[in-house]
């Protein structure tokens, strides 16, 4: 195995992207006429060494979002996680569930029945709540997951019904698109969001709007987003092995 050599001016790089989309995060929520600390933001740390993580958790960062399963697990004993939101946020598998039963704050990535059922078989087997998101495909994209809009509806009532889960909002990724066109999918996802609010679906807590990312996160807070997902602007570009 490669020897791990900590490169100094990735960890300061990372401390100062940090500082910038969080002022930047800021800034957007004022200007689209809410609290500064209306809007919550995610370090995403896909394929990131604990070593630059840890100096931007000890900034004061309170929300994490990993995507696989198996890179998660590897890095909870050497992350700095006191008081921080640790979330889910990838397509999960079925067979990856009863790793993570217990062990997270959040999963961001609920897209069917099928995922909702073993969650909930899993964590109730852990004797833990499952805070999840439903995860919309709002591109109607073959290559993403999630449910399509028209299907929304009756799928949280589906899952609404399992004890062991607590659906707390929705989650989506648009298409790659101009920031006019996101903010269109933004802004569609968003009037689905506030409907569902005002039908108080019984067990359906829709507090959350999670949407936006690197490239388009000004956009989504624009568009009523209350969580965003932001990886590569604070960490570089990410390294796939």
């Amino acid at each position: 195995m490669e020897k791990f050599i900590l490169d100094e001016e990735r960890v300061k790089s990372c401390i100062d992207n940090y500082k910038r989309i969080k002022n930047d995060v800021m800034e957007t929520a004022v200007k689209a006429g809410r609290s500064e600390n209306d809007v919550r933001l995610m370090c995403v740390t896909k394929t990131v060494e604990p070593e630059y993580i840890n100096p931007v958790l000890d900034l004061g960062a309170d929300l994490i979002g990993e995507n696989r399963v198996q890179e998660y697990c590897s890095k909870l004993d050497t992350l700095h996680l006191d008081g921080v939101e640790k979330h889910i946020i990838g397509h999960l598998q079925t067979n990856k569930v009863k790793y993570i039963a217990g062990k997270v704050d959040m999963i961001e990535s609920v897209d069917s029945i099928k995922l909702a059922k073993e969650i909930n078989k899993e964590f109730k087997k852990a004797d833990a709540i499952a805070n999840v998101l439903v995860e919309v495909n709002i591109g109607k994209e073959e290559s993403k997951s999630g449910c399509n809009i028209e299907e929304l509806e009756e799928l949280l009532c589906q899952i609404a019904e399992f004890d062991n889960i607590k659906i707390k909002g929705l989650m989506t990724i648009p298409p790659i698109c101009d920031e006019a066109e996101a903010r269109k999918y933004f802004a569609k996802m968003h009037d689905k969001f506030v409907e569902l609010q005002e039908k108080s679906i019984s067990g359906v807590d829709m507090q959350i709007l999670s949407m936006g990312m690197s490239a388009d996160y000004e956009a989504a807070i624009l568009e009523g987003s209350n969580i965003v997902r932001v990886g590569s602007a604070i960490f570089g570009a990410r390294k796939y092995f």
